[in-house]
């Protein structure tokens, strides 16, 4: 995998974390939602009819109606429970720390859904993983106090909606093209959010700066950056891979959160960045390097056969 694209979806995923702290202060969590994605479905939606016509021929119901889901449960899901936890009063670190188990989720789940497994040694750099964010962010989730308890299950939710969409995504059949299903999924998300706004007299966007410069940076860095370099690299690496990657989401956030907002950034915040590092190294060097094209091609949507996966040790899509 070029190194550039996980460097870049690390930046541009945390700055997600980043950007709904910044627009906290201004609006509600469905006032920002629904105007990060209905503009930009509006965009998109023009680009669909007029350059990326041929992206769409052949498409069925079915296979568009599939998407929906995905994007439903990998940007509604997800990002409505983040939102609504941060506004909540949970810190970004511990959402970022709760976000971060979710390699180990997938990496369980792995195995019975998609046939394919993780090695021992990618064990424990998931392992080291959750360590490393739990490190960083264990002093955040001690500290917030006269926060309710079940504000904190908002976040574990939208990690499983996560997961669930990245499974979904990994047992289709049907390729589409990323212009593609980044419209159905940002269509989706904006039908639910506008409902759930104009539902909750919350439609009507404020007037300040800051909450359009907080919408900006959403619809930049966190849907077009992080987002879609999250399938970009599920696609071309896998399951295993792209999601040993969020282990370094919580402490990325930490420094970014300290250089931006001045919160805490000690040696806790640089051992457990350590900790994060050090696991992707692990994870990646303990899947089997493509050489003889048995996994077949990259965009590739059916899981290889499990018994050439487990003869050469490889996990889920690390060489796919």
């Amino acid at each position: 995998m070029n190194v550039l694209l996980p460097v870049a979806f690390v930046l541009c995923w945390s700055s997600g974390f980043i950007g709904a702290k910044l627009g906290a202060g201004s609006a509600s969590a469905l006032t920002i939602l629904m105007w990060r994605f209905l503009p930009l479905t509006v965009v998109l939606a023009v680009v669909a009819v007029t350059v990326a016509r041929a992206s769409w021929r052949g498409l069925g119901v079915r296979v568009v109606a599939r998407q929906a889901v995905i994007g439903t449960l990998s940007q509604s899901g997800y990002l409505l429970t983040v939102y609504y936890a941060i506004q909540l009063g949970v810190s970004t670190g511990t959402t970022a720390l709760i976000d971060g188990v979710q390699p180990l989720v997938a990496g369980a789940l792995a195995g019975p859904l998609l046939r394919q497994y993780v090695t021992a040694r990618q064990w424990l750099g998931l392992c080291l993983g959750v360590s490393g964010v739990a490190v960083v962010t264990l002093a955040d989730a001690s500290a917030a106090a006269g926060v309710a308890w079940w504000a904190y299950a908002l976040p574990f939710v939208g990690m499983l909606a996560l997961v669930a969409a990245t499974f979904l995504e990994s047992r289709s059949a049907n390729r589409v093209a990323p212009s593609v299903s980044l419209t159905v999924h940002c269509a989706a998300s904006t039908v639910i959010f506008t409902v759930l706004a104009v539902g909750t007299g919350t439609a009507v966007p404020p007037t300040e700066l800051a909450f359009w410069g907080a919408v900006g940076w959403l619809v930049v860095l966190s849907t077009f950056g992080g987002y879609g370099l999250y399938w970009l690299i599920l696609r071309r690496s896998g399951v295993t891979a792209v999601n040993t990657l969020m282990f370094l989401m919580a402490p990325v956030t930490a420094v970014w959160g300290a250089l931006m907002f001045g919160e805490p950034f000690g040696p806790r915040t640089v051992l457990g960045l350590a900790l994060g590092l050090v696991a992707v190294v692990v994870v990646h060097r303990g899947a089997a390097p493509r050489g003889d094209g048995a996994d077949g091609p990259a965009s590739s949507a059916v899981p290889p056969d499990p018994a050439r996966r487990e003869r050469r040790g490889a996990v889920p899509g690390a060489a796919r």
